[in-house]
């Protein structure tokens, strides 16, 4: 059976996504490996072993084209309307509170932050299927 370890993504700015990620989901530096030409950075939060990885490649001076295929990554909160002040207050630009439903019931409540390099990340108040 293959377990998820890691989602990678590619950044501009080390400093700057470090930030981002620290201050908006509370991730660590868990691995920074430096090779010659780029570096891997991998980040973690204390209740999961799930991993953020920021490949950053030292010679890359323009912001990467992230396409027009629509993926994030998503994390659960326990209190979203706290979490979305709170991403106010921190200026990192949350999107509006959005009730999702299907067939009448809310499926979930949620709102996309973008990283430094435009890569959306799903909010999601926990509970339902969002445990």
């Amino acid at each position: 059976m293959a377990k998820p370890v890691h989602s990678m993504i590619r950044v501009l700015d080390e400093a700057r996504s470090l930030d981002f990620y620290k201050r908006a989901f509370g991730l660590e530096v868990a691995d920074h490996l430096k090779f010659a030409d780029f570096a891997l950075i991998y980040l973690r939060h204390p209740s999961s072993p799930f991993e953020v990885e920021l490949t950053v490649n030292f010679d890359r001076k323009e912001p990467y084209a992230l396409g027009d295929g629509y993926g994030h990554l998503a994390v659960v909160v326990e209190d979203l309307d706290a979490e979305h002040g709170r991403f106010e207050r921190e200026k990192l630009a949350p999107g509006p509170l959005r009730d999702f439903k299907h067939e009448g019931r809310t499926l979930a409540r949620f709102f996309f932050v973008s990283d430094p390099d435009g890569y959306k990340i799903e909010v999601i108040q926990r509970g339902g299927r969002f445990n």
